[in-house]
């Protein structure tokens, strides 16, 4: 897309840093440069006013990518690529699920956002289709994130970390640059299987092991 639309030396293009680091490749690769900037801490996704921060003389392009199965809020990044003459283009995860494994997702997703007490649970948009349940475990007096996915894995619950290192930490794409939400992001994030395999039992199970951890002490943020 970025080649298709003459993105190339000399050119900058906003990207996140919060996963995708293929996106920041595929800049590369079209012989521009990667700049960062920080997302929404609810979406996952940019946040508008990073964006904007972000861009200099030299920025191109904007690649907006869609996190976890939500979309992202296409229309003010729209907005503000149309007042600076900038290119806005779409990065979707790769999604092969049918629309009934999406809809046995969806109802899972509605039974953690009812049961779970122990984490922040995602907010739901239109379009959601739950590639990944994510949900945030602070750091605030009760286990953190990595305890946390250690105590549930221990009775039996599969989790994941879906963003280890954000691609600005990463040695090929390093920068100095400030990204508070993205960091919060990166160690707060835990994904929750969500799968249309799962039984009841299992569902009971995972709430179970949550919740037994104790409460938030206070708002994620």
């Amino acid at each position: 897309m970025l080649e298709a639309t003459g993105v190339g030396v000399g050119d900058e293009v906003v990207v996140p840093a919060f996963g995708n680091v293929e996106v920041a490749e595929a800049v590369r690769l079209a012989g521009a440069s990667p700049v960062f900037a920080d997302i929404d801490p609810v979406t996952y996704c940019l946040d508008r006013a990073a964006v904007e921060a972000a861009v200099t003389p030299r920025t191109a392009a904007v690649v907006v990518v869609h996190r976890f199965g939500r979309p992202a809020e296409l229309e003010p990044l729209l907005a503000l690529g149309e007042r600076r003459g900038l290119l806005v283009l779409e990065h979707r995860e790769a999604e092969e699920a049918s629309y009934q494994e999406v809809a046995q997702r969806r109802v899972r997703a509605a039974y953690l956002d009812a049961k779970l007490t122990g984490v922040r649970t995602p907010e739901g948009a239109v379009g959601h289709t739950y590639q990944q349940y994510v949900v945030r475990v602070p750091g605030n007096g009760r286990p953190d994130r990595d305890a946390f996915a250690r105590a549930i894995r221990a009775k039996g619950v599969e989790c994941r970390v879906p963003v280890k290192t954000p691609v600005h930490r990463m040695p090929e794409f390093r920068r100095r640059v400030s990204l508070p939400e993205t960091e919060r992001a990166a160690a707060e994030t835990l994904a929750l299987p969500v799968e249309a395999s799962l039984t009841k039992r299992d569902m009971r199970r995972m709430v179970a092991a949550c919740n037994a951890l104790g409460g938030l002490l206070q708002p994620a943020f």
